[in-house]
């Protein structure tokens, strides 16, 4: 029968192999929440990673979530590139959360091509960030997202149904906003940490009286062209052919 050796014996005796602990390097890359930013490894945003966030529904404050990452990546060279959203921005609500609508672009994609589409605008470079809503993207699709934001040195959001918080995602950070009785945000995944046991409060109504969502926008017409949400006679052209 083997004998009980103690673990700081062998620890001692340099007999087994220790890994160093490494804390996780701080970012700059802040969400604009600090109750958020206070329970993340990195005090905000994984660098060049994919954030998953997962919904119950569209809009009950995805927007607000990013929006004051969106603003202060806006007022840099690089654009925001968001790919088959839902719903037409509301420009005027963004432009006053501080939002440059020059440095924002919009990319009306097919389903089928949404994550090529996002996979290439991260990889380039080119991209301070790239916000995707894909119906569907098993765990292949998402680690080539997570692979071209490193190599782009981009941050990267997929939106997706909470039905997918049973799948294994290789992103960095994964959330799920919850809604009643409060909205929250719990932090299921966070890469170099521990995912915190309680949500994180969350009061979208702190930065938008609205969604962020234009009210009186049809969904998005899946088209390969950009738009940005300023840019009326666009706007009205996919509206028209929506209808038809």
């Amino acid at each position: 029968m083997s004998a009980v050796v103690a673990l700081s014996d062998l620890l001692d005796a340099r007999q087994i192999w220790r890994g160093q602990t490494l804390s996780p390097t701080e970012g700059d890359q802040p969400t604009g929440w600090p109750m958020l930013d206070a329970v993340l490894p990195a005090r905000g945003w994984p660098e060049a990673s994919l954030t998953e966030i997962l919904l119950p529904a569209d809009g009950i404050g995805e927007l607000q979530l990013v929006l004051p990452t969106l603003a202060r990546l806006t007022q840099g060279h690089r654009p925001v590139v968001l790919i088959a959203p839902p719903y037409l921005p509301c420009a005027m609500g963004w432009r006053q959360q501080g939002v440059n609508l020059q440095r924002l672009e919009i990319v009306a994609a097919q389903e089928q091509h949404v994550l090529w589409a996002a996979e290439q605008c991260l990889r380039s470079g080119s991209c301070a960030a790239v916000l995707a809503w894909p119906h569907q993207a098993d765990d292949r699709n998402l680690r080539r997202l997570q692979v071209a934001a490193d190599t782009g040195r981009a941050l990267a959001f997929v939106f997706r149904d909470r039905k997918h918080l049973a799948n294994a995602s290789p992103a960095s950070l994964r959330l799920e906003l919850a809604t009643p009785p409060h909205t929250s945000i719990w932090v299921r995944k966070c890469r170099g940490g521990n995912a915190p046991s309680q949500p994180v409060p969350f009061d979208p109504s702190q930065r938008l009286s609205s969604e962020g969502w234009n009210p009186a926008a049809m969904p998005v017409v899946h088209q390969h062209r950009p738009r940005t949400p300023d840019s009326g006679p666009r706007r009205n052209h996919a509206r028209k052919k929506q209808n038809a």
